[in-house]
């Protein structure tokens, strides 16, 4: 008998998805407090609130959108990743989680090429150091979450999941849309409420 079927049996709820919920508590947690100093150092500032005299302004253009709706769209990949082993189709697994983890390093590349064009450094004043503290927070989830897609996806080539036993995608699927939440609110709090 698998695990996943004994954890449903016993709780309802597969363990491995309490585990990430739990964690993504946390990290919501963490993320709140640096939400919290953002706007507190931006509430605590004295003098026009953005990057330091004489860097470009922030631009929506040309990177920030575009690698917000990869982002978005790598969401709905995996949720299509999801829904293919859900009805046990192992190769839609496999296309799917190959999907989000190149739109997931195609994002990370973005944001690389991003901070090569900012014009201000995580040292040029409060707003830079907080703008990098949060976007490099997050890069690293996001890196993470690239992690465990390739992990996910060399278990998948491995036909390793089937309908009755995917709580692994499952859970890696939760961590991967929590972090598309965050960059929403990232993206909002740095290039539209300033």
């Amino acid at each position: 008998m698998s695990t996943q079927a004994t954890s449903r049996r016993q709780g309802g709820f597969p363990i491995p998805l309490v585990g990430m919920l739990l964690f993504i508590s946390s990290e919501v947690m963490f993320f709140g407090g640096l939400f919290a100093t953002y706007f507190s150092a931006r509430a605590s500032f004295n003098g026009e609130w953005g990057p330091p005299a004489g860097a470009p302004e922030l631009e929506i253009l040309p990177i920030a959108l575009p690698i917000t709706i990869i982002l978005l769209v790598s969401s709905l990949t995996m949720h299509q990743a999801v829904r293919s082993i859900a009805r046990g189709n192992q190769s839609g697994l496999r296309f799917w989680l190959i999907v989000t983890l190149l739109l997931g390093a195609l994002f990370l590349a973005g944001q690389a090429y991003d901070y090569t064009q900012l014009g201000f450094g995580i040292s040029d004043g409060v707003f830079g150091t907080v703008f990098y503290t949060l976007t490099g927070f997050h890069g690293a989830h996001v890196f993470g979450g690239v992690i465990g897609l390739t992990i996910l996806a060399s278990r998948a080539v491995g036909g390793q999941f089937s309908a009755r036993n995917h709580v692994a995608v499952e859970a890696v699927s939760y961590y991967w849309h929590f972090v598309d939440v965050v960059w929403i609110a990232l993206f909002t709090t740095l290039y539209f409420l300033r």
